[in-house]
């Protein structure tokens, strides 16, 4: 498993093109992005064909399981027989990682969140998608079709996946009484100083924006991903502080159970996924969706534009937005499925109400993670905003 941690010169070539755009520009043939911005043009594919024989997968832990992590917990088996086609899986720690391994051209397909997904589409990694050969497509929730992280000028790029908030985990032995704001990690007097974690990436920055816009309102913060120079070094500087208090970061989900079985990290963020590792494994952790909110992720199956097994590619898509298929990563990793009919098909038959599917007013409060381009995305024209080569360079220094 990798750190996630990839080399500046490698991600700067990923990301440059998008540095200086934003808003929406006209469309050409093959559709225009942010600024104006060319869509490299590459055909969607006409026609479902006979499976490769294997489907080679980029995901995120959790995503793609077959019953080696727990024997309950299995849609791929189901998936290779019925279609013949193998699933190699291999995950990824952060974002940055997911592009550096589809511009290999090696993987077919891949969970793509939203600071990912613009970066693949303009940098030609990955093909429009043709929703007519995925027919479970017209039961995802529309509220997840055609938005600003997965379609270009209305073309869609993939296959919505699930959605969910990055949440605050403590140790109800330790951290009391309960936290209920991120102020419990940006506190300098915190008692739990050095035992304090943080997620691993530059996309974190947000997290901390996120914060100063709900405490510091003259920052005049309106989009934890648009931020100018000022509100910027506000975000920097909060998370200098804090990294007095970390003990660790981390970006391998593993090493997160690990870390607060052990008790060496009691306070920090989460995915739901790995609160339920840590929690199966008899540590004492809660998760909660803090006061301020947070920021959080829509992932969408994206095929690689030079994928070696489309056929195969194609249906892996349609079967993890399947109902059954849906249901059960939705409640393994633990978010809101895409799928309407996913909410019947769930073994806890509250899951949908806990992870707030249906509840639209819940998902106004979770800033999904979006790529930061020059051109503010808030809608501002007077500034220009740090876009994420800024954002990757300020996460070094942050991190000293």
């Amino acid at each position: 498993m990798h750190s996630g941690r990839i080399l500046l010169a490698a991600l700067a070539a990923g990301v440059l093109t998008l540095a200086g755009c934003g808003g929406d520009g006209g469309g050409d043939a093959a559709g225009s992005g942010p600024g104006g911005l060319t869509v490299p043009k590459i055909d969607k594919l006409a026609a479902l064909g006979a499976g490769e024989g294997e489907v080679n997968v980029v995901s995120w832990a959790g995503y793609v399981e077959d019953g080696s992590t727990d024997k309950s917990v299995d849609w791929v088996t189901g998936f290779e027989k019925e279609t013949g086609c193998q699933v190699n899986n291999k995950i990824a720690g952060t974002s940055d990682e997911m592009v550096a391994l589809m511009k290999t051209g090696e993987y077919d397909v891949v969970s793509a969140s939203g600071d990912a997904s613009l970066r693949l589409i303009y940098g030609g990694d990955v093909a429009p998608v043709n929703t007519d050969l995925l027919s479970n497509y017209k039961d995802v929730f529309e509220g997840l079709k055609n938005k600003a992280w997965n379609s270009v000028d209305g073309v869609p790029y993939g296959a919505p996946h699930g959605r969910g908030a990055n949440l605050l985990m403590y140790r109800t032995d330790t951290v009391t009484p309960a936290p209920t704001s991120w102020s419990a990690v940006f506190d300098p007097a915190s008692p739990h100083k050095g035992k304090i974690t943080a997620y691993d990436s530059p996309i974190y920055i947000a997290d901390a924006a996120l914060y100063l816009m709900k405490t510091k309102p003259e920052l005049n913060i309106k989009n934890p991903y648009a931020l100018d120079d000022t509100q910027f070094q506000a975000a920097v500087d909060l998370l200098k502080q804090q990294n007095e208090l970390i003990g660790e970061y981390w970006s391998d989900y593993t090493k997160e159970v690990q870390a607060f079985k052990a008790g060496n990290s009691v306070l920090g963020t989460t995915w739901q996924v790995i609160t339920n590792l840590t929690k199966a494994d008899g540590a004492p952790v809660e998760a909660i969706l803090p006061a301020e909110g947070a920021t959080g992720w829509s992932d969408t199956w994206m095929v690689s534009a030079k994928a070696g097994h489309p056929n195969c590619a194609y249906l892996w898509m349609n079967h993890i937005i399947s109902p059954t298929a849906n249901a059960g990563v939705a409640e393994w990793f633990g978010e809101a499925p895409s799928n309407r009919l996913s909410c019947a098909e769930t073994k806890d038959k509250n899951h949908c109400a806990t992870f707030h599917a249906e509840d639209e007013a819940y998902f106004e409060q979770v800033w999904y993670w979006t790529t930061p381009l020059a051109r503010c995305i808030d809608g501002r024209k007077d500034v220009t905003c740090k876009d994420y080569s800024a954002w990757t360079q300020a996460w070094t220094t942050i991190k000293g």
